[in-house]
């Protein structure tokens, strides 16, 4: 289940069947660029390179930050804006080949930041840079809007030597507009499209990334999430994703959803590349106040948990609901425990969702008042043309043909109707939401267990602009987004060609333990494959 459709209905039952109509999957507009995806030859010199291989092609003298940048601009051209037309990039950095220039000379003085310098990578369009692009999370109301400084995560990255290639499109306000959206799809950017099969949904909020670190555009990419938004669209595209513990990365300078939910995440094609990431983006901020929690705990090189024998031993709930329903994703559950097993894994059988279907609401009403309130503080103090939800509000109904063409924005609308965080509807749906620790912490605890393991979300379904995205079943993001504990996704395997990833979750801060599991299953199995653009499952 999506996470749209989760909060606004309570439980993790199916949708009905009436929603699941579509008439079909390609559109008269995605018939222009059909042709062109179905005669391209993915002949890419850098695809499914690492970021350790990119570092031994820069160091042997191969390669240069400044050609290898240059190359994933190409390709974006080719792949992003024409082709296949993915349309995950939403802009480029004017300064990108300066940057890896830059970064060139300090190789050439003997300088080397660490594992990402001259590493080129996409973040979301929710995340100030303090540059010549633009931060909207893809919304109209927001084109033009420079950030006057990077983000805090933005910062950490530079300083690691990544050069930011630019930003990738996303679902308009990170997927919390309308209960009808379709991921992927902003008024700014328009409709990002899945690498596997063109006209089906890369979802969200994270759509961008997905896609274009799936579709070898960048080295790796930056997502965010608030419930799904790193782990699903890794899922629909194939790649690794990480819901970090929430406090373990700064958010600040970043567009919000929630306080208590929000957290940046690395989206790559191996997990190795993923503990690279996410070691250079951990931090104490001074300006977001949840990461003093991580004192201790953070690290800067998670590679050292990077284990082939990562799963002997280790005692791994799997979660029963995902037993049954469509045989095909159930089929790959059910080899991926296989695999758990084979590798010396001790399996558990546990019922976790069932234990959240009564908090969905919770939560929704918990996003909404912090929506209201973490939007209004950004835009109060952001070089933007709006300076308030309310102003949003209006911006979209002033110009509703270009900026809500398809869907509206009732979720905008309900957030501002609420009132501030000391409303007794707010702190009573926060300590509902807040059992869902408990909950974790005492299943782990009973069945002493390392981590729970579920089906991250199914497979993607058809892109739909009118009704909007349609429920594919086993989506296991609320616990530990609600919790804020971590999540790692990885690929399992596909079903008609569309991708299914494998999640782990676990108790705040063990993204070290989660990372040797994910990385352990990844080794063994080795379900990564590159995408083949295909342009649609509707035969002819």
């Amino acid at each position: 289940m999506n996470r749209r459709s989760f909060i606004k209905n309570s439980s993790v039952v199916s949708l009905s069947a009436s929603t699941l109509t579509v008439a079909a999957c390609s559109s008269p507009k995605q018939a222009s660029t059909e042709k062109d995806s179905a005669a391209f030859t993915d002949d890419f010199e850098l695809n499914e390179v690492t970021i350790g291989d990119l570092q031994k092609k820069m160091q042997s003298g191969q390669y240069t930050a400044a050609a290898i940048t240059q190359l994933y601009l190409d390709r974006i051209k080719v792949i992003d804006k024409q082709g296949p037309s993915l349309n995950s990039v939403i802009e480029l950095n004017p300064d990108a080949l300066s940057i890896a220039n830059a970064m060139d000379q300090e190789r050439k003085a003997g300088k080397l930041r660490g594992p990402l310098h001259g590493i080129p990578i996409l973040i979301k369009d929710n995340i100030d840079t303090g540059d010549q692009m633009m931060t909207t999370a893809g919304a109209l109301a927001l084109d033009g809007h420079k950030a006057a400084k990077d983000a805090f995560v933005a910062k950490k990255l530079r300083d690691a030597g990544a050069i930011i290639l630019g930003k990738t499109n996303l679902s308009e306000w990170a997927n919390f507009r309308s209960t009808r959206s379709s991921s992927g799809w902003s008024s700014r950017g328009g409709q990002t499209r899945n690498p596997f099969v063109l006209d089906r949904s890369p979802c969200g909020s994270s759509s961008g990334s997905g896609s274009a670190v799936s579709a070898n555009l960048c080295a790796v990419a930056v997502g965010t999430e608030t419930d799904g938004s790193v782990i699903a669209p890794a899922s629909f595209c194939g790649v690794v994703g990480i819901k970090p513990t929430v406090g373990l990365v700064s958010r600040s300078g970043i567009i919000p959803i929630s306080k208590t939910q929000d957290t940046a995440g690395p989206m790559t094609r191996t997990v190795t590349d993923a503990a690279i990431l996410l070691g250079a983006m951990t931090g104490i901020d001074p300006a977001d106040a949840v990461t003093t929690e991580s004192q201790g705990k953070a690290l800067t090189d998670y590679t050292q948990f990077l284990r082939a024998d990562g799963l002997s031993g280790k005692r791994i709930g799997v979660e029963k609901s995902f037993l049954k329903g469509h045989e095909g994703v159930v089929g790959l559950f059910r080899q991926a425990i296989d695999v758990l097993k084979k590798q010396g894994a001790v399996i558990v059988e546990v019922e976790l969702l069932n234990q959240f279907s009564s908090i969905g609401g919770a939560e929704f009403t918990v996003l909404q008042y912090e929506f209201k309130d973490g939007v209004n503080q950004y835009l109060a103090s952001a070089n933007a043309g709006v300076k308030s939800l309310a102003e949003v509000i209006a911006y979209n109904r002033k110009n509703e043909a270009k900026a809500m063409p398809f869907f509206k924005q009732e979720t905008l609308e309900s957030s501002e109707a609420k009132g501030g965080l000391s409303s007794k509807e707010y702190t009573d749906a926060l300590a509902k939401t807040r059992t869902s620790r408990q909950l974790i912490d005492k299943l782990m605890a009973s069945a002493k267990l390392d981590a729970i393991c579920g089906t991250s979300i199914g497979f993607a379904g058809c892109i739909d602009l009118i009704n909007g995205d349609y429920d594919t079943g086993f989506y296991f993001c609320p616990p530990a987004a609600m919790a804020g504990y971590p999540h790692i996704t990885v690929p399992m395997g596909t079903v008609h060609g569309l991708p299914v990833g494998l999640s782990f979750i676990a108790s705040a801060y063990q993204e070290g333990p989660l990372l040797s599991i994910g990385y352990a299953y990844e080794q063994a199995s080795k379900k990564r494959i590159r995408p083949p653009f295909t342009k649609s499952l509707i035969p002819g």
